[in-house]
């Protein structure tokens, strides 16, 4: 299998001034020069025009080999190596949207080492920044080769800090030819090229993007005695089969979340608490508060192993105030090494009089609230909530994260009822949608928003690290 190795660099005359940036691409099995990219960037710091020559450099391997490509990084940025191997945090503001764009190409790679080296070996990828920062200062567009053209006379400028890197791959043997991996899902639309992309670019993005994902396999529909997971405990029973319009919820939403995401996603990814004495017994368990079992708490310490590692890794953690949330943020904290806050929308539905009560024993008491409700998102419990409702907080709740927390990734930690309904407005869905789902207990979900109205369902009941 051919490996490649990325060797990226940028400068800045000023910092901040004009900048550029570089990056090649080689074959890790002899050295052979296999792609250069570089770019004037306007004005801009070191930093963030190293990030731009990693960020080229990355899409040019993912041009050259697909997904799945195996890559060493190589820079002599000590601050960019650190913060993409995830030793040092990005605290710069400015940084972050471009280390999290790098971040999530990296992760449609197999990136073996994040190294740095002194810049006497960098001296490849600086040629090609300074390059692009010499054609810039003449009115000139860098292009492979280390030559320069004149912008085209029909009124086009210099391409602005947003555009694509210009990349020239090289010839090789088509003996030595990398096969290219799968194409990403629409799912992977996030790791797609932004807008302001080169034509050809957006040609590959849109062809990649087009790819439908398939659906999970549909479950099958249990006994009504055995279906009390809605309440935190299991799945309600469908019953009904009710009907709604998603008009109104397309009205709000521009995009359709196939085409290539215009900005880096902010993204939540979805962990259901630990078991409880009542998820046990299978009860409904709204705002009772009961403690995580010991499994529980072993089921918040397996979760938060898997969240300390891509693609999970949060930048922040918002949890249900309810003590069965905050135990098991508490262990994503503890492995993570970051603080949590509550928000009190994110708790579970109040189910009032039901409240501790298996389903059976509610079927037998309260037959017919108990058919009304399941028919009805807008019917409540006696003395209760209904899930029109908590649609209602959560959808607050949600966009106050997004507003806040714009191109990060957040880690919420909450109920069946809340992450359902999440990833129900994720997908346009209707209210009917939350009987169609099944969540396990301390699963991962992972749903990606943009700025442009697109979200993306990524990751739906993960359980792998319960296992």
């Amino acid at each position: 299998m051919t490996s490649y190795v990325i060797e990226a660099d940028g400068g800045s005359r000023g910092n901040p001034g004009p900048a550029g940036y570089g990056a090649v691409v080689k074959d890790a099995s002899d050295g052979q020069v296999l792609a250069e990219a570089a770019e004037a960037i306007g004005v801009a710091t070191n930093n963030v025009a190293e990030y731009r020559g990693l960020i080229a450099g990355l899409r040019s391997v993912l041009e050259l080999a697909g997904d799945g490509a195996q890559v060493a990084v190589r820079m002599d940025s000590k601050l960019v190596v650190e913060q993409m191997a995830g030793r040092w945090k990005v605290k710069h503001e400015g940084l972050r949207p471009l280390a999290l764009e790098a971040a999530k190409l990296a992760r449609r790679l197999r990136v073996t080492e994040w190294t740095w080296i002194p810049r006497a070996r960098n001296q490849h990828a600086d040629r090609l920044a300074n390059e692009a920062m010499d054609a810039a200062a003449k009115g000139l567009t860098w292009k492979a080769g280390g030559s320069a053209v004149h912008h085209e006379t029909t009124g086009d400028t210099p391409p602005a800090s947003g555009a694509a890197p210009r990349t020239a791959p090289r010839a090789r043997d088509a003996s030595a030819q990398p096969t290219a991996s799968a194409r990403p899902t629409a799912g992977d639309a996030a790791a797609q090229p932004a807008a302001s992309d080169s034509a050809a670019q957006r040609t590959v993005s849109d062809s990649r993007a087009r790819t439908a994902a398939s659906g999970p396999t549909a479950r099958r529909t249990a006994s009504l005695v055995e279906q009390t997971d809605l309440l935190d405990a299991g799945d309600i029973p469908d019953l009904s089969a009710p009907t709604a319009s998603v008009a109104a919820a397309q009205q709000r939403t521009r995009g359709t979340g196939w085409s290539p995401p215009t900005h880096v996603a902010t993204s939540l990814v979805l962990l259901r608490h630990g078991e409880t004495p009542l998820s046990v017994e299978r009860r409904f368990s709204g705002l009772g508060d009961p403690d995580l079992t010991p499994n529980g708490l072993a089921q918040a310490t397996a979760a938060a192993e898997k969240l300390s590692r891509d693609p999970y890794r949060p930048d922040v953690i918002v949890t249900s105030p309810l003590t069965r949330a905050r135990q098991t943020a508490q262990a994503v904290a503890a492995r993570t090494g970051l603080d949590y806050e509550v928000d009190e929308d994110l708790r579970e539905t109040d189910f009032g009089a039901w409240e501790g009560h298996t389903f059976t024993e509610v079927q037998r008491r309260w037959p017919a609230e108990l058919a009304a409700w399941l028919t009805d998102p807008d019917t409540p419990p006696p003395g209760g909530e209904s899930f029109a409702t908590v649609a209602r907080r959560v959808e607050r709740a949600q966009q106050r994260l997004k507003d806040t927390y714009e191109g990060r990734t957040i880690l919420v930690v909450s109920h069946v009822t809340p992450i359902k309904t999440l990833l129900r407005l994720a997908l346009l869905a209707p209210p009917a949608a939350l009987y169609r789902m099944h969540l396990d207990l301390a699963c991962l979900s992972l749903i990606e928003h943009y700025a442009d109205g697109q979200s993306v369902v990524k990751t739906f009941n993960d359980t792998s690290h319960l296992r």
